[in-house]
């Protein structure tokens, strides 16, 4: 079921690049200006200011590796993303940056002192909500395996309104994941849901 999985978010994603091209849009995103907003929520996992190297799992075309380029200095980026076409047009975009490395995958060859997953949680594609939750959980184990000091995450809430809810998006309950992270990774769990989009964003810090 992984496997197939898998399949089908590289090709959803692959599809999405292809109509949009390299911009929020072409990685399932509205607008920039939310991108950047949900990308200052995830970097709250990071206290270094310098000197640390971060896993971006589901990393798209590398767009955090330029937010992190505009607010620290002295980082290695490890981008992994399910689709090779998304890959590729990251290499396109940054291969030449010294400290940004990409790769095809669901998980990084690498530990890093940090990981981060950026709404590779939102579209089901079909599947159950009960699949789903198997294959997030899956994935969260994956940053806490590759990451030493914390990881970070976002998944659309379940308190979202119910005339804007989708059928296709899944929409994870915020409570019960932070009960999960508590219990299953560390006791230094941070839930964000006060930055005005219809979604959260779980910080798991090992190092507080």
């Amino acid at each position: 079921m992984a496997t197939e999985l898998l399949r089908e978010v590289a090709e959803y994603y692959s599809a999405k690049l292809g109509e949009y091209g390299v911009s929020p849009r072409g990685v399932d995103w509205n607008s920039e200006e939310s991108q950047q907003l949900r990308f200052a929520q995830l970097s709250k996992i990071i206290q270094l200011e310098q000197g640390f190297s971060i896993n971006d799992l589901g990393c798209g075309y590398g767009a955090l590796f330029d937010y992190l380029s505009d607010h620290w200095r002295g980082f290695t980026y490890t981008g992994c993303d399910v689709s090779a076409d998304m890959v590729w047009a990251a290499k396109e975009r940054l291969g030449a940056k010294l400290n940004a490395r990409f790769y095809v995958g669901s998980e990084s060859p690498e530990v890093a002192d940090y990981g981060v997953a950026s709404g590779i949680f939102n579209v089901r594609l079909g599947r159950s909500d009960s699949e789903w939750h198997e294959y997030l959980v899956a994935t969260l184990d994956v940053l806490d395996r590759t990451s030493r000091s914390g990881f970070a995450f976002n998944c659309l809430t379940s308190w979202s309104d119910a005339d804007r809810m989708q059928d296709y998006l899944y929409y994870a309950d915020p409570a019960a994941l932070f009960d999960l992270c508590k219990r299953r990774y560390s006791r230094h769990v941070a839930l964000l849901h006060d930055y005005g989009l219809y979604e959260f964003t779980m910080l798991v810090r090992k190092n507080p």
